[in-house]
């Protein structure tokens, strides 16, 4: 691992373990902003994980849990592209019910809320590009193609071979 990743991942995990352990604190306090989200979210999940809770402060907990066990993933560099996904998706309901910019009517309270929104949907881009670094190393998408190549290229060798011996082979039994 590099020394940039060594200090980037904690790094971009450290938001993610402060909040996790802040809201496993006080997830009854969020229940009111959660609830918007977990209503849409919730029946959706349930459909998947019949026996995942509905209530807003449950499944806040389940959220925070999934991004304290991601962080500390992250940043130790344990599956750092699944790890970074697995972030990234839960920051997404995060941000809707952490800042909604868009239903506050001071103008003050909506560029705070703007803001917060904006640097989660920074940290988001963060999360993806994480996601998809493969350290240097080529990702599987290239190795798929690239096998596939090598492939093709090992059947046209040998056809061209078993060609020649078939022709070889018929001379020799030829009277």
């Amino acid at each position: 691992m590099s020394l940039i990743r060594l200090v980037a991942r904690p790094l971009l995990a450290s938001t993610f373990a402060l909040g996790a352990v802040n809201t496993l604190r006080n997830a009854p306090a969020l229940e009111d902003k959660a609830k918007p989200v977990t209503d849409v979210v919730a029946p959706q999940l349930q459909k998947a994980v019949p026996q995942l809770p509905g209530d807003p402060v449950t499944l806040t907990r389940i959220n925070a849990g999934v991004q304290l066990l991601g962080a500390l993933a992250l940043a130790r560099g344990k599956a750092p592209r699944v790890s970074s996904a697995v972030l990234a998706a839960s920051l997404i309901p995060t941000t809707i019910a952490g800042h909604p910019f868009w239903e506050e009517s001071d103008k003050a309270a909506k560029q705070q809320q703007l803001l917060q929104f904006t640097k989660n949907a920074s940290i988001l881009g963060g999360l993806i590009l994480a996601a998809v670094d493969t350290e240097g190393r080529p990702g599987v998408a290239w190795r798929a193609q690239h096998a596939g190549r090598s492939a093709a290229r090992t059947a046209r060798r040998e056809t061209t071979h078993l060609r020649r011996e078939a022709k070889l082979a018929a001379k020799a039994v030829k009277p």
